[in-house]
Parts: C-alpha cells; structure tokens; sequence
C-alpha cells in the first residue's frame, strides 16, 4: 500500500510503487522494537548500506533501496559527483513502514508542512513482536532466568539501590520483625520479615516463592533439608514465569491448617506491622518511580506490598534464583530482581504517555492549589510558585502533543490542518495573551516587552538552537546526515516572508519616525551648542500622526498577509506541489487500520486537549502573576529572561522529538521541528495576538527593539547559509549553536527594557 503525503488515506489517492528490499539499518532499530517499525532513507546514492547481506552485482543500483524511482544503475554513476547530482532528483523519494494504518497517516503527517512532528507511537504496538530489551522494561519482576554469577550481578545501579534504599528498607524490616516477636502471636510473621530483611539489602540474583502443598509438607517434617536453597540446576525454559502449583490432596488423618482469616496472628500483623511496612513500601516505591530509571525498584516494592505480605508466612520462602531443586517446579515465583536500573527506562510509556510526562503531571496540581489557595505567599514564595506554574506547562504541552498528533493520524489531512494550526500554538498564546491582559490590567508596560522577548525567543532557539543541537547528536552519531534541501528551502522561504512581515513595521518606523531622547545633558558642561550625551532615546510614535495613519494600518495589513501567505505555503505543500514531500508507505507494511488499538481516540484526544488548555491557562495566569519577583532581579535582564525561560521551556518536547528524530537518521524532520514552529510563530501566532489587541486594547504594539530586529534577521541568514548544500554534520550544528549562545550573551548583559 503507498500513500502520498498530500492525500490522506482515506480520501487520496493511492499509488503503488514497488520497494526493494533491504537490510536494516543499524541506528533505525528502536531499542524497544524488534523490527524496524519506520525506515527513512536519507542515505546519499553511492553510498552502500551498512551491514549489507545481499550480494550486489555490477548492474545492480547502488542508490538506497527504498528510493523507488530514478536510481542510477553502479556502470552510469562513475564519480561521486554523478552520484550528488541523482541525489537532488531521488532524495524527496521516501518509503516509510509502518505497523498499522494509523501509524502510517502519523508518519506521513510528519513530513506535512503545517503539521507538528510527533515521535511517539499514537496506537499501541504488539508485544510479541517487541525486542527482549523492551520486554525486560515492562516484564513483572517474576520471570526466573538464569546469570553468569554473583559478579554479574555487582553494577553501579545495584550499588546505588543499596545506598538509596536498601539499607533503610532492610533496617524497617529488622525493626518490625522484632516487634513482631515480642507479641509473641506475631513470631511466624518476624521470621518472614527477618528473612525479608536480608533480601531487600540485596535482593538481586534472589527470588521469592509461594510454597506448594508438597514442598510445605516436606519442609515441615524436615526442617533441616535445605530443599528451598540448594540443588541442581534447573531447567526451566528461560524468560518464563516458574509453572504453578500443582495442588495436591492432604494427607488422610492429617490435621488442615487453620484458614488464614481465622488465625489471631494474622490481624496482629495486618494491624501492628502491615501498616508502617504500606508507609515504607509506599515511599521507596514512589521516589524509585520518580527517579524513572529505578523502576524496577518501584516494582518490586508495589509487588511485595499487594502481593507477598499478604500471604501466609509459611507459604513464602526466599532462595537464589540461580540453584533450585526441581520441587521448586510446585511453587510460584513472585518476585525476582537482578537489575535495580534500566537506562532504557526513558522510553518507558503509560497507556501510550511518556514516564516523564506523567511524573510531571502532578506539578499542575501542586502548582493551581498553592498558586490558588496561598494568595499570600505564607507556605511558598513568589519564585518557587513561578518555577512551579512554568514547569507545569511542560507536561501539558507534552499531552497537547499527543493529543493533536492522534486527532491527525485518525482523520484526514483537512482536518489534521485545522487541528494543527488551532491547538499547535496553544500553548504558547495562552501564555502571552495572559502575560498582556495582566499587564494592562496592572498598568504594567514591562510584560509586553516580555511578551515581545518571549516571541523572539521561540524564534531563535528554533531558528539556531534545535537543528543545531540536533546536528550535533545526529552528527556525533551517524558522521554525516542528509535532508532534502527543496523541502527545506520551502520552510526557509517561508521563514524569509514570515519575518520580513514580522519586522516590516519596525524598519518603517525606524525610517520615518522622530528619535526622542530623555535626559540629555551637555558633554562640554556649557550651555552653548556643543555635544550632548542622551539616554532612553526612541522613536516617538505617541503624537497619533505617524503610528495612526501609518504603521497602525501597515500592522493590520502585515497581520492579514501573514496568514495568507500560511495558507498558501499548505496548499503549495499538500496540494499542487505534494511531490517534494513524497512520502509512500511500504507494500505489505500495513496491516490495516482495524487491527490497530489507539491509545487515545477522536473524542477522548479532543477532550484532552480542552482540559490541557484550560490547565495551561491557569498555570500561565499564575506565571505571569509571579513572575514579577523575578523581573526585578537586579543581575538579569528582563530580555533574557524572556528569549529562555519564557520562550523554551514550553518547547522541551519539541527538542526531545527533534533530538530522536535525528538519532534515527532522520535529520530532516528535526529541521522541520525548529522550522515549523519558527514558521506558526511569525505567521500565526502573531498576527492572532494583533488581532486580539484590535478587539481589546492591552497596548500590544508590533514594534520590536533594534536587539530583537537584528538578531533575527541574522538568525535567518545564517541557517539558510547552513541549510544550502542538504547536509548536516556536527560542525554546523556547533555553528548554530555557538551563534546562539552569542545572541544569549547579548540579551543577558544587555540594559532593561523601557518600562521595566
């Protein structure tokens, strides 16, 4: 099945074209899948693949194979410039493979221009399919296997548990089992707690059992056999939980034991030693999650606190994983622990939610319920709640993310537009419509040049600071990446017009306005016609002639123009123009959309982004309420503080997908993450902010400072110098991101603005 970029699945047309097979590449494989899920080549023609299994003859193509069309057979591709030149006519040529329908329209709509680049998969993968590694992160922690031995076992990740949480976890074991013995009732339980004790300061290469009948009757008519510890090896299949149980009948004439429910030491224990165990168990296992890569620890506590201490004490029994006797083959295994951390818990995922996003979430709480409730900042000061609300708009952008990236994936490219270019900016002009409603409700001057650093802000660190930094961990990786130049040169077109408008009526301004100086004084001491040194000039637009009859109606014009150009540049991508983003899917890659589960459908994506928006309006609104402490901080500019705080910190998602997509080779759609954002910010986002300031006055004004004029217009030069010859490497990434650190430094010693 192909399907074209232009068209969605559902209403455009399709186009078959045959795909050669090819080897894997190695840096496509996702760590957590055992196939390759999306393949994009981005490969130059001429440069063989790495890990090749197919034996290529001399008439063979030597292009990648997955570039359908127009690749130059080895006998007419004599030099590497011949192979550079077919580059420019095959690189737009993608075939992507996908697991399901549905993944295939996410990824397609990855190469849309307009449309917001989305890393995570919207529809949940098979299991079965899935690599080992993967599997080992979301296994139960009850799956015996076998290891090289106690050595193999000592990691820097089992040290740390130690020193993080097995000591004190140890030590509250210690202390209850004791208690349990002088109740006397409760002794059964203080053994178990005493034998706890010592698994928990290092349970790895350990493992816990519940005992069936027959191995319960063999210990308790001989206690000293030691059939729970030692013994041959055992030969049960490896990444298997060990077999159930197999239940016996008791012996005839022998006394049953007393049910569990019905024993005077087993509400003992559920009320003098159980509920200080939930306290412990409850902290390890909440901090342990919070640390992300030590949830496995988190596991092992949730598992021994539903599970092993609300069993019989005599029915658990603690040995090595690695030497069981085969009786074991009648007992259960409930928890079996070798590794404390996994560093692939990063792409850990919660119904389809990324493990940071959903630590993060509760920031949002915490943020509304001090922000709300101490209006007088008795338990936390302004700059603690500033960070908070600021903080929280990173998850909830996370979650708008998705939320538009399942909406697009699941309908057609029409409506993947309108989702894109209403919910895309959200984010981002909730905050700054808030900041400007304050400050005109406080009389506040200060935030609309906040709001104008925030703006110009977002525009350089997507401009220089995201392909730059994606440049160089894609270069550091993979030596020497390539993108389609043509696709790019449409967003750097774009970003040319954008900007131009943007800064169109600050240049006339500066051409036709009067310059107004404050405090002038004569640098000779006299009062004759010498020099005078002045400070806090600008152009004066306040005498209604100018800036009423002239740049007022130059901004709505710009204003209007803007978002046609927007449309335009849709139409032109998506429409009459769509092969420069040809994108097809592989035949027999896709299984159909039946066959997929989406983690979030139409209508609960649609529901989650109301709720993430009204939540984001909040924490903006608490922000921008706080955030005056921090604009008074004599040492920092208030121009500073809004190109990086204010303008990043609701972007990390964007720079973590940008980061991924260049780890896969894929450094064309890291471009296009800094490019698209940079591209809504210039077209969308402020001319909707004109267009709110016409229906209700907050004084916002398009007229930046010479700093932000500036700084842009070279901004936009210096990465279309870089994006010129359509390849990548870590060099040019370090350029734009020394280039962006410069124009940092700039804004950080650079004075106050008017009004601040």
């Amino acid at each position: 099945m192909s399907l074209s970029a232009a068209h969605s699945s559902g209403t455009g047309s399709r186009r078959r074209r045959p795909t050669e097979q090819t080897q894997d590449l190695p840096w496509e494989h996702d760590v957590q899948v055992g196939h390759n899920h999306e393949q994009i080549d981005d490969q130059p023609c001429g440069d063989p693949q790495p890990n090749s299994t197919d034996a290529l003859s001399s008439h063979q193509s030597t292009c990648p194979a997955l570039c359908t069309t127009k690749c130059m057979p080895e006998h007419a591709c004599p030099n590497h410039r011949a192979c550079d030149d077919s580059w420019e006519e095959i690189q737009s040529k993608r075939t992507i493979r996908a697991e399901n329908e549905v993944e295939a329209n996410k990824l397609v709509n990855n190469y849309r221009f307009g449309f917001r680049k989305w890393k995570s998969h919207v529809t949940e993968r098979p299991f079965e399919v899935r690599s080992e590694v993967v599997k080992e992160l979301y296994s139960e922690l009850n799956v015996i296997k076998p290891h090289a031995g106690p050595g193999h076992l000592i990691t820097c990740g089992n040290v740390a548990y130690v020193l993080l949480f097995g000591w004190w976890v140890s030590l509250a074991y210690l202390l209850i089992g004791l208690l349990m013995f002088i109740t006397i009732s409760g002794v059964p339980y203080g053994k178990l707690c005493w034998k706890l004790s010592c698994y928990f300061l290092w349970p790895f290469g350990k493992s816990i059992h519940e005992i069936g009948n027959t191995l319960r009757r063999c210990c308790e008519q001989a206690p000293d056999c030691e059939c729970n510890v030692d013994g041959t090896e055992d030969n049960s299949p490896v990444l298997l939980p060990s077999p159930t149980e197999v239940l016996i009948a008791e012996l005839p004439g022998r006394p049953l034991r007393t049910p569990y429910w019905r024993r005077f030491s087993t509400y003992v224990w559920l009320l003098l030693g159980y509920p200080p165990l939930v306290v412990m168990h409850s902290l390890a296992c909440f901090l342990s999650w919070i640390l992300v890569f030590t949830i496995p620890v988190s596991k092992m506590n949730a598992r021994t606190l539903g599970v092993i201490l609300l069993l019989a004490p005599e029915d658990v029994s603690v040995s090595t994983c690695s030497r069981r006797k085969p009786q074991v083959y009648e007992t259960r295994a409930l928890l079996c622990c070798y590794h404390a951390a996994n560093w692939y818990y990063y792409k850990y995922t919660v119904d389809g939610i990324n493990v940071f996003a959903v630590n993060l979430l509760p920031l949002v709480v915490v943020a509304i319920v001090i922000g709300y409730i101490d209006r007088d900042n008795q338990y936390a000061s302004s700059n603690v709640k500033f960070a908070i609300a600021i903080c929280s708009i990173i998850p909830l952008s996370y979650y708008i993310g998705m939320g538009i990236a399942s909406i697009s994936a699941q309908s057609n490219f029409a409506v993947g537009a309108v989702v894109n270019a209403t919910f895309g900016s959200i984010t981002e002009l909730t905050f700054y419509i808030t900041a400007l409603l304050r400050g005109h409700q406080a009389s506040n001057p200060c935030l609309q040049e906040v709001v104008k650093a925030a703006l110009t802000g977002t525009l350089l660190g997507c401009i220089l600071f995201i392909p730059g930094i994606c440049m160089i961990i894609g270069g550091l990786r993979h030596s020497e990446q390539r993108f389609n130049s043509r696709c790019t040169g449409v967003s750097s077109a774009l970003l040319f017009i954008s900007v131009g408008g943007v800064f169109a009526p600050t240049l006339f301004s500066k051409a036709y306005g009067n310059l107004v100086c404050d405090a002038c004084t004569n640098s000779t001491g006299g009062n004759g016609t010498g020099q005078f040194v002045c400070h806090n000039c600008h152009y004066d637009l306040n005498n209604g002639t100018l800036f009423r009859n002239h740049v007022e109606p130059l901004v709505y014009t710009v204003s209007i123009l803007l978002p046609a150009a927007y449309i335009i540049g849709l139409i032109f991508t998506l429409k009459t123009h769509s092969h420069i983003y040809d994108i097809h899917v592989g035949d027999g890659q896709v299984t159909g959309h039946h066959g997929a589960v989406v983690h979030w459908s139409r209508w609960r994506s649609l529901l989650i982004l109301i709720m993430a928006t009204v939540l984001t309006s909040a924490c903006a609104d608490l922000a921008t309420e706080h955030i005056q402490p921090i604009l008074n901080q004599p040492n920092i500019s208030q121009y500073f503080i809004g190109v990086t705080v204010l303008a990043m910190v609701p972007e990390i998602p964007e720079i973590v997908n940008g980061i991924q997509f260049a780890l896969q080779n894929n450094i064309s759609l890291s471009l296009e993450v800094g490019s698209c954002i940079a591209v809504q910010v210039c077209m969308l986002q402020i001319p909707i902010l004109v267009l709110f300031n016409a229906f209700y006055d907050v004084g916002f004004v398009l007229l930046f400072s010479d700093m932000h004029l500036w700084a842009s217009i070279f901004s936009v030069i210096v990465v279309n110098y870089i994006f010129m010859d359509g390849k990548s490497d870590y060099f040019q990434g370090t350029a734009l991101v020394v280039v962006y650190l410069i124009l940092l430094a700039l804004y950080y010693f650079a004075p106050s603005p008017p009004g601040c």
